[in-house]
């Protein structure tokens, strides 16, 4: 049997994205300007952070398929290095070219590299048998 200690390190970073990217995907979809320097102001632009709201809710829902069923783990344990550091990453080229954003952007990138390299230790430390664990 799996320590639940063991399953709670293995699945934190899934849990906290969870819980970070839902309400974010809200915002995206619906009133970025409340949160974010953001003006929507045409139907395409509307229906672009509408598509990016749909995307994060689709991730946050393979996330909680990996927390709770075992078959899907590995799977939710990918795309969430991927999502994470492929935010990270694009938020740190913002960083080099654009200049520096808003606090919350920036430890949004702090925390999005972070789960990121997370991810990728559960990874290592899984990588035995998916199986068994």
């Amino acid at each position: 049997m799996i320590s639940i200690k063991y399953q709670f390190i293995t699945k934190i970073h899934l849990i906290i994205s969870v819980i970070i990217v839902i309400p974010v995907s809200f915002v995206y979809g619906f009133n970025p300007a409340s949160k974010f320097d953001i003006q929507l102001q045409t139907i395409d632009e509307h229906n672009f952070f509408k598509a990016v709201m749909g995307l994060y809710l689709g991730f946050a829902m393979l996330w909680i398929l990996g927390i709770f069923k075992q078959q899907y783990f590995k799977i939710a344990l990918v795309t969430n290095v991927v999502f994470m550091l492929g935010l990270g990453f694009g938020r740190l080229l913002s960083i080099t070219i654009d200049g520096t954003p808003t606090f919350g952007l920036l430890f949004g990138t702090f925390g999005e590299l972070i789960l990121g390299c997370f991810g990728i230790w559960v990874l290592k430390i899984k990588n035995t048998n998916f199986a068994e664990k």
